[in-house]
């Protein structure tokens, strides 16, 4: 029935139609993305299909070609995992139970040499699917801010860049299976509608519906290529930028970066709401994520007439990660870049609830060990073991507490 109300919304957008579409806002975007009809969006369901016809319908009207296997869709199959560390089985026989995930793809071929990605995964949780953070009963976790957000934003830039900065083709891509594993990309990498050899860079928008008030904005991938720093940086007027060299991390643009392809992520950080059903549309900030939109037009504006970039390897980050075997039950603040660890929010029945600790609570000290930084938390957070108790240090608004901790 959900699904139904969908394809008829969008019949209802069809018949509205006039010979200029009126141009629709990065806030409609979202909240048809991230509407209770969409069932959250899990890759293979109904849900999903209806956010890939609605994304191929704004393709369509914006002016773009369709660049999938069949018009603006490309998609695979795959078994699901059993365990995490099984590799994806696209080859799949007759009769076995797969999962069918679409890819959508829109292009604007300026009859240029190379050609520019622009991408940003529209799949969710759907009721609570794995990664969810949730606990209680069945609930949509929409996911507006991942990753409605982030598609709402590709649009946007798909409207700008129709008839502007030629010098480039521009493959706008919506992903399918990046919460399962970053599968839609990384099938299309290797079953590429375009030669990869001709892909200048790729930029990716993950999260980036939630710009706080200083206007922290994390960039991944500026390593990727020796001109992104700097072209960052002098178009940067209204962001507090946290640059990030390498270009491995859990979105899609790690696919692209492990094809030889510099890569650009733009993230403006975790939060409370985060894999929960509480991640919805009101929460955004519309005017945030239209000024990252002109910020990345503006950047993609300096890199026009730099002809194809160079291609350069970045330390991997996540083999430096230490494994954990506890946790305290508390989402971290990426983007905090002071002394110590900030918290950004609180797991319910974890050691951190329990301790009595905030969020905004800053940790400068856990056992015998200060935390100057995330490394540094995490490294000394993976000494220990269920049932250690130890005592943490935290700085509450320039007031240092101390409490115990049992994980």
């Amino acid at each position: 029935m959900k699904y139904l109300i969908a394809i008829l919304f969008l019949v209802f957008l069809n018949s509205c139609k006039k010979e200029t579409v009126k141009s629709v806002t990065i806030k409609e975007d979202v909240v048809f993305l991230s509407d209770d009809a969409l069932e959250g969006r899990q890759t293979g369901t109904d849900g999903e299909k209806a956010a890939a016809d609605y994304i191929a319908k704004r393709f369509k009207d914006l002016g773009l070609e369709g660049k999938g296997t069949r018009e603006y869709f490309q998609t695979f199959t795959f078994k699901p995992k059993t365990n995490p560390h099984q590799k994806v089985n696209y080859t799949v026989k007759e009769g076995d139970s797969t999962i069918t995930g679409t890819n959508v793809l829109g292009f604007i071929n300026n009859n240029a040499e190379n050609t520019i990605v622009i991408g940003a995964h529209y799949d969710h949780l759907g009721y609570g699917a794995e990664g969810s953070l949730h606990r209680g009963e069945k609930a949509i976790h929409n996911g507006a801010d991942d990753n409605a957000s982030g598609v709402a934003v590709m649009l946007n830039l798909a409207e700008k860049l129709k008839g502007n900065h030629t010098n480039n083709n521009y493959l706008f891509m919506a992903f399918s299976g990046e919460e399962m594993g970053l599968l839609g990309s990384n099938y299309f990498v290797k079953n590429a509608t375009i030669d990869t050899k001709k892909i200048d860079y790729m930029i990716n928008m993950d999260m980036v519906g939630r710009l706080k008030a200083d206007s922290t904005l994390a960039v991944y991938g500026v390593g990727t290529s020796p001109i992104l720093k700097q072209t960052l940086k002098a178009h940067n007027s209204k962001f507090k930028l946290i640059p990030k060299e390498s270009g491995i991390g859990p979105s899609d643009h790690t696919s692209f970066y492990n094809a030889d392809i510099p890569v650009l992520h733009f993230f403006t950080g975790q939060h409370e709401d985060y894999h929960k059903p509480t991640d919805d549309f009101e929460k955004l900030n519309y005017q945030g994520m239209l000024t990252i939109s002109n910020y990345i037009f503006e950047v993609i504006s300096d890199l026009d007439n730099n002809g194809k970039l160079p291609f350069r390897k970045t330390k991997n980050e996540s083999e430096e990660t230490p494994r954990f075997k506890v946790g305290l039950g508390v989402i971290p603040d990426y983007l905090y870049d002071g002394k110590g660890m900030r918290i950004d929010g609180i797991s319910e029945d974890k050691p951190a609830q329990k301790a009595g600790l905030q969020k905004g609570d800053i940790v400068v000290k856990l056992g015998d060990s200060t935390v100057t930084d995330m490394m540094s938390y995490m490294k000394v957070l993976a000494t220990f073991e269920a049932g250690n108790t130890t005592k943490v240090v935290v700085d509450r608004n320039g007031e240092l507490v101390e409490a115990d901790i049992e994980f």
